[in-house]
């Protein structure tokens, strides 16, 4: 049985592991939050790192942050709703590095805007709370701009990464590829939002079909589909809530908690490296769906 002090230690010293060595990583959405971790992980974990997004303050936060882990690293303004500046983005980390080995889709739009926080308080509260069951008006109420955005983001930008990716992996017999899915796409629990549910349901079809296409090339797709992650958003609104309708909502995770960005990052860490994992969709989120 290792003492405390001797877990301490060997959590350090996996931490140190440079499994990814000699590896050419893109992770887009980088600029902060879920993607800004995994760039770090990445980088103690030894890989050259490339990241994008749209928001370059941020984004220059996450190259600062991954060099002074000491890896080399390069950040991209990229819309990935554009085919085009993803094929520039491409043509760049390919003058740089001269190809990728591993691509992170974790770009995304999640819905914390004020209306999606509306259908949230009233959704979580149906789900913890008796009351007479009713339909709740969430699907009828989406607009087609809405939509769209979703899917623009959340499918389309996916699509046009992973594409490029695979004409620098299929050559090179080598590959591979993590797809940021959610819990929302395999349970009910966001039923709040079915845009973004359904947009993360697409995420979880597109990486099973792409997985059995490449997976024979040594390419290996996977999803890594989150529960709740503990973000400042998600902070504000625990706290806004109250203590009584945080217990209550603390009644679908069986932890009672929501996990770190680190337990997330660390996962995304290992299906970036060597496995036999092929079209999985791991899903830490506390027992919420077992």
């Amino acid at each position: 049985m290792l003492m405390k002090e001797q877990v301490g230690q060997s959590s350090e010293a996996t931490a140190n592991v440079r499994t990814l060595a000699g590896r050419v990583a893109l992770i887009t959405g980088a600029g902060g939050g879920l993607g800004g971790i995994i760039a770090r992980h990445f980088a103690r974990a030894g890989a050259d790192i490339v990241i994008c997004d749209v928001n370059l303050p941020a984004l220059e936060e996450t190259r600062a942050a991954a060099e002074a882990i000491g890896a080399r690293c390069m950040a991209l303004g990229c819309d990935i709703t554009s085919s085009s500046n993803v094929k520039d983005m491409f043509a760049a980390i390919v003058e740089r590095f001269a190809t990728l080995h591993i691509l992170v889709n974790n770009a995304a739009l999640g819905p914390t805007a004020a209306d999606d926080e509306v259908r949230r308080n009233k959704h979580y509260a149906y789900i913890t709370t008796p009351q007479p069951r009713q339909a709740l008006g969430f699907t009828s109420e989406i607009t087609d701009e809405d939509w769209h955005r979703y899917w623009d983001v959340n499918v389309h930008g996916m699509f046009y990464c992973t594409r490029e990716a695979l004409r620098l992996m299929q050559p090179q017999s080598y590959g591979r590829i993590v797809n940021l899915a959610s819990i929302a796409g395999i349970s009910p629990i966001s039923a709040h939002s079915p845009h973004y549910s359904a947009s993360k349901g697409a995420v979880i079809a597109f990486t099973k079909s792409v997985a059995a296409e490449v997976a024979g090339g040594n390419i290996l797709v996977n999803a890594l589909a989150p529960g709740g992650v503990q973000t400042p958003f998600f902070e504000h609104y625990l706290g806004s809530i109250g203590e009584e309708a945080r217990n209550r909502f603390w009644q679908v995770i069986p932890a009672g908690r929501f996990g770190t960005m680190d337990e997330y990052a660390s996962v995304a860490t290992f299906l970036a490296g060597d496995h036999y994992f092929v079209g999985q969709v791991i899903s830490p989120n506390g027992g919420a769906v077992i």
